[in-house]
């Protein structure tokens, strides 16, 4: 379960080889920077050692009283403090001279760049790098941990990657890791899929709740309550929870849940919309310890004992730290997780916008406009978000939690601007499935067996927008059609900027230094109590109690919601004429439009195309089925949707062009999803060859929770005991046969 840690020799070897990289990198940088001279290797080599001992024996000490101010600005005050100390190693060292601290910050960059460029090139592998000082450490604290014989999973989420994509992508070489397990036959691959609500709201309720009852898109209008509910809005996700919670979870016997829109009721929560209103338990100090420990600056010959005293201040400063997410203000305290998250970071903001120049430049179709401020936001999700959760999941296995639950966020995010399948976007995802590999190598030195879980919540189908195609939004072809006010609500905050938004209300919730810094630099962006860093979302929160719209329409990618706030109930396709007799023609008749959801009080429920009606209740078509491009399933998922407490009063749903497989969806997005057509319906399942998998096709996240619980009680988690009698899959030989498909 475990190897044994490196011979001192080998530490001592390896420090050697990290002095002499950073003595070189010093040197390239003093001939590049005219105010830093170094006098010789013998300056340069000095230099790089006292560096490294400052950092292990100085910069704790600096941490703990800088924190607050390290967390408020994102790491810009921990970069400042490292740069003093540059500056200060150049006054020590003779030979060595360097013009202020800000030259400092400057070597500081410029170290962490040329070391990792060097060692990549030597093939000093960042991985075991990073194994060898992470995995150590929880090992060397095992008291700490849970000793278990009995397997736990940890289900790692990529967000939107539908089943075909996946599958390509293991064939050309863009996730080695997965297609690693599934070629040697450790893991099987499977296809389920979605309700209409194909998005991550009503699919992560399925999944982790068992439940996503009366969720009929990504944003809705609730007549009763007269307001929009807003999945990625903490507050409404922790509504949705309160609703779809039986408080037994799919994480809730010592679960953790990270970097989720629900948190499955998992005692252990961290950047999960649904909790980020209210604490729960902290990380353990394995999670705190990893990021409060600069691995990277291990730079000189006594590497064991530095190591050992370093070891113990960052425990001891982190101890007497108890209140507050010591998940990020550890991380942000930090010179090299700073380092390295700022210089990740602006990489990634110059590849995005390298990445929408070059699609302008080819004049790539389909695309859209990518802003300065979303250059931030991907940097957020590829990068910091990234590596928050990944710390997270990686304590939490070491720690021996019995169930994980993780999204990456990251994929999805790059794929609805650029395209799901884009040079960029697979870069994305072959960072991902590096993690996963990471997952993985930290799993083999748990207290417990782990059986790694690797699935999506939805996919992602792409298409020119439904405006870029006629010219017209949808909420202008309603107002064109009804001749009445519209409030526009298709847009709301990005999801990584939302997430942004979340990780600054969970530090701020708590009353410390740091949580009273960034409730104070964040006060102007807060709205509804939760920082909101897009401008216009935080307006549209700010007048959610204004008087009600006549109209309100909305979109969940290529999923339109029409409502009437002012009429009572669920308003009838002949009230719909007598009130506006052009707005059903108009919608049925655009060539943009795939069908429309009604309900008729002659005849129920009715979904209305082009060239012919399907009267859903009846189970009777008339004319060209409107459902049929959508798949054998799409009546069954039109009609649960129309029984909802809160389906609109008119669902639009777009056309779907086969021979493409493009939609067009209502939003301004390249890749999207929430609606039906195409792989945005077809997510995965990558999971060990030993679990079973139910032989009839898998549809609906709800179902796919009910496998999941199964495996829990099938590996012997007793809390999921109740789940074995009435759960596919927790019978580990289970047919795997039917429609799913296995790659």
């Amino acid at each position: 379960m475990t190897s044994p840690p490196p011979s001192l020799l080998r530490q001592l070897a390896r420090g050697a080889v990290v002095l002499l990289i950073d003595a070189a990198a010093l040197l390239v940088l003093s001939e590049i920077l005219t105010r830093f001279v170094l006098d010789g290797p013998a300056a340069a080599l000095g230099m790089a050692a006292l560096i490294g001992l400052l950092n292990s024996f100085v910069w704790p000490l600096l941490a703990r009283f800088a924190l607050p101010l390290s967390v408020l600005t994102l790491g810009g005050a921990a970069l400042v403090l490292n740069g003093i100390l540059v500056a200060a190693a150049a006054e020590i060292i003779p030979g060595a001279s360097l013009v202020g601290w800000p030259e400092g910050i400057l070597v500081t960059i410029g170290l962490t760049i040329l070391t990792a460029l060097v060692s990549a090139l030597l093939a000093i592998d960042e991985d075991e790098a990073w194994r060898r000082n992470v995995v150590s450490r929880a090992l060397g604290r095992r008291d700490q941990v849970i000793e278990s014989d009995i397997p736990g999973i940890a289900f790692l989420e990529i967000d939107g990657l539908a089943h075909e994509i996946v599958q390509r992508a293991l064939r050309d070489g863009t996730m080695p890791n997965l297609a690693r397990w599934i070629r040697e036959g450790e893991h099987r691959l499977m296809r389920w899929e979605t309700d209409w609500s194909s998005q991550t709201g009503a699919c992560q309720a399925g999944l982790l709740h068992g439940s996503n009852e009366d969720m009929p898109a990504f944003r809705w209008w609730e007549k009763d309550a007269g307001k929009a509910i807003v999945t990625n809005h903490p507050r409404d996700a922790e509504e949705i929870e309160r609703r779809h919670s039986d408080g037994r979870g799919l994480l809730h016997a010592d679960g953790a849940s990270r970097a989720n829109i629900l948190s499955g009721d998992a005692p252990h929560s961290m950047l999960t919309m649904s909790t980020a209103m209210r604490r729960r338990k902290p990380l353990g100090r394995d999670y705190t310890a990893y990021f409060a420990t600069p691995y990277a600056v291990i730079r000189t010959f006594v590497f064991a004992l530095v190591e050992i005293v370093r070891e113990l201040t960052m425990s001891t400063a982190m101890r007497r730290r108890k209140p507050l997410g010591r998940d990020y203000t550890a991380y942000f305290a930090t010179p090299y997780a700073v380092i390295r998250t700022f210089v990740f970071a602006l990489v990634e903001i110059v590849r995005e916008r390298r990445a929408a120049g070059r699609q302008r430049r080819r004049h790539v179709r389909p695309r859209i406009d990518r802003s300065r401020s979303y250059a931030l936001a991907a940097a957020w999700a590829t990068v910091v978000q990234l590596d928050l959760q990944v710390a997270a999941v990686i304590g939490d296995i070491l720690n021996g939690r019995p169930v994980i639950y993780t999204t990456f966020l990251a994929y999805d995010e790059i794929a609805h601007h650029s395209g799901i399948e884009r040079a960029d976007t697979l870069a994305v995802l072959a960072k991902v499935d590096r993690q996963l590999g990471r997952i993985a190598a930290a799993a083999e030195h748990a207290p417990r067996p782990y059986r790694l879980v690797v699935l999506s919540d939805h996919g992602q189908s792409q298409g020119a927008t439904f405006r870029q195609r006629y010219g017209q939004t949808l909420e202008e072809l309603v107002r064109e059609a009804t001749g009445r006010e519209v409030r526009a609500e298709s847009g709301g905050e990005d999801e990584a900027m939302s997430f942004m938004g979340t990780s600054l209300t969970e530090v701020g919730r708590d009353d410390t230094a740091a949580g009273r810094a960034v409730r104070s630099a964040t006060g102007r962006r807060t709205a509804d109590g939760v920082v909101t860093l897009d401008a216009a979302a935080r307006d549209a929160l700010e007048t959610r109690d204004d008087e009600l719209p006549e109209l309100s329409v909305m979109a969940s990618g290529c999923l339109g919601l029409i409502t009437f706030p002012r009429e009572p109930g669920r308003v009838t396709m002949e009230r719909l004429h007598e009130l506006h007799p052009r707005l059903l023609p108009a919608l049925r008749g655009h060539p943009g439009i795939g069908f429309v959801l009604v309900r008729s009080a002659e005849h129920g429920a009715v979904a209305l195309g082009p060239n012919g009606v399907n009267y859903l209740d009846r189970g009777e078509v008339e004319g060209a089925d409107p459902l049929e491009p959508f798949g054998p399933n799409a009546a069954d998922h039109v009609r649960r949707t129309d029984g909802f407490d809160h389906c609109p009063d008119v669902m639009v749903n777009s056309s779907y062009w086969e021979e493409t497989e493009e939609v067009a969806a209502f939003e301004e997005l390249v890749g999207s999803h929430g609606g039906m057509g195409g792989p945005q319906s077809f997510p995965f399942v990558a999971f060990p060859a030993e679990l079973g998998w139910p032989s009839e096709p898998v549809v609906s996240p709800e179902r796919v929770h009910l496998v999941f619980r199964g495996w829990l009680a099938g590996l012997g988690q007793d809390d999921y005991a109740d789940s074995a009698s009435d759960s596919p899959g927790s019978n580990t030989s289970t047919s795997t046969s039917g429609a799913s498909s296995s790659a």
